[in-house]
């Protein structure tokens, strides 16, 4: 028997002070889309009261379509007014194409490795 990983799980989760790291899984899509926003929202939840930025490290995602953008976008979109939203994804990964061409660049910061997300 093949145990295939949960398509929802993330990666990897780590608090730093006022920040938290979200690693997201090698694919998203349709498939897990809204448990990946159901999970990362737990974490923002459980964190609420010293969350200030929330970097979700897409550096992993191999394959995402338009559910990865509309994740990351919703994500912004709840966050509470004082905590921000960061991405990290690898400059010449498709996670950070598909970013570029749908236009959320625009309203979420894009760094090309977790250092300098965390710098900014």
């Amino acid at each position: 028997m093949t145990f295939f990983p949960n398509p929802c799980e993330l990666r990897d989760l780590r608090d730093l002070p006022g920040c938290t790291v979200i690693a997201l899984p090698p694919e998203i899509d349709l498939c897990n889309g809204a448990g990946l926003y159901q999970r990362i929202m737990s974490a923002v939840d459980a964190r609420a009261d010293r969350l200030r930025v929330l970097v979700l490290d897409l550096t992993g995602t191999h394959f995402m379509d338009s559910q990865g953008v509309r994740l990351v976008d919703d994500v912004r979109r709840a966050l509470q007014p004082r905590a921000r939203v960061r991405v990290v994804a690898a400059p010449d990964g498709v996670a950070c194409r598909v970013l570029e061409l749908t236009g959320i660049r625009r309203d979420v910061p894009v760094y090309d490795d977790l250092a300098e997300a965390l710098d900014s």
